[in-house]
């Protein structure tokens, strides 16, 4: 069951396999989902799972989809069920703990389960988990290629990347560009392109300085540009110089995955709020963690590049898989 960063997440680990089944609970997940099998299902409901779900020989599910009915579904149907990229967060822990007496059921059905970190899988294995492997965070070994090389800007070029409600005020009202640095600013979510772009117009007119929307197709020539389009963000990592990472700067989202911007070695500026992705950060070096009202002071220094210092073994996750689809629900 995967939104559109988990299937991206994904995408070197389903390029090796064919005649996949895959469901998804966003629509752009789904449409992302499309490169890789055309036998797909939006099931935001769990309800759902039973008229859908085929017999398989293995059965995968990504990170926190822990749903009883969907395992129970999975194991009528004689399926060996792995539970990829396992991860508890610091916030969730206490409230999975709550509710161990569901888990316990949850994980009396799944055979396998893949853990990101030794602290994800002590949680886990408190949730009655069983036969619990640590592999890594599955995202630090997706090193996704830019799809189009776009000309290195004259400019520093700051990008403020995956933001949320309220962190593009929280951000760009505590940042003063000099003469030679321009920013571009990616919406985590497209629903919000338009709201954002109202903002960010007024915020350059304050400024007198230069606007334009991917969208448009102008050029990028001016020195505030709005990232409306799905797909593009990697390809500004590769050739930016400082990322400033969104849904960390307030409490409630948890944090976004650095490893995207680490595997080009770029400056990254971190809000303080990770608690959902301690097991990435943990796996790059050089990150920022500052507040807000911290960047314009800060932003100007001699910083250092981040850079990953440990990676998932995807050809190890392969492995696994293909032995149980060969061999059936033998260990």
């Amino acid at each position: 069951m995967c939104s559109y960063g988990e299937i991206n997440a994904c995408a070197p680990l389903l390029k090796e396999f064919k005649n996949l089944s895959i469901t998804t609970i966003t629509n752009t997940g789904y449409e992302l989902a499309k490169n890789f099998s055309s036998n797909l299902a939006f099931l935001p409901y769990e309800m759902f799972l039973p008229f859908w779900l085929n017999k398989s020989k293995v059965v995968v599910i990504f990170e926190a989809e822990l749903w009883l009915n969907l395992v129970r579904s999975a194991k009528k149907n004689g399926s060996y069920v792995i539970l990829l990229n396992a991860r508890i967060s610091d916030k969730s822990y206490n409230r999975y703990l709550k509710a161990r007496f569901y888990y316990k059921k949850v994980f009396e059905c799944i055979d396998l389960v893949l853990a990101q970190s030794e602290n994800d899988k002590k949680r886990l294995e408190k949730l009655c988990a069983k036969n619990v492997q640590v592999v890594g965070n599955i995202k630090s070994a997706n090193l996704t290629a830019p799809s189009k090389i776009y000309n290195k800007f004259n400019e520093k070029l700051i990008c403020i990347a995956s933001t949320h409600e309220g962190e593009e005020e929280l951000i760009l009202n505590n940042l003063e560009l000099k003469e030679n640095e321009s920013i571009i600013l990616a919406p985590r979510h497209p629903e919000r392109f338009d709201k954002v772009d109202k903002f960010l117009s007024s915020w350059v007119k304050d400024r007198n300085l230069s606007y334009e929307k991917f969208s448009q197709n102008l050029g990028l020539k001016s020195r505030c540009i709005l990232l409306d389009a799905l797909g593009e963000l990697i390809n500004f990592y590769n050739i930016c110089d400082i990322v400033i990472l969104g849904g960390s700067f307030i409490k409630g989202i948890g944090g976004h995955n650095p490893i995207e911007v680490a595997q080009f070695e770029k400056i990254l500026i971190n809000g303080k709020f990770i608690e959902n992705q301690k097991a990435l950060f943990s796996s790059v070096e050089n990150v920022y963690f500052w507040d807000a009202d911290d960047i314009n002071v800060k932003i100007h220094q001699n910083l250092k590049s981040s850079r990953i210092k440990n990676r998932c073994d995807l050809n190890l996750i392969k492995n696994i898989i293909t032995e149980k689809i060969e061999n059936g629900k033998s260990l």
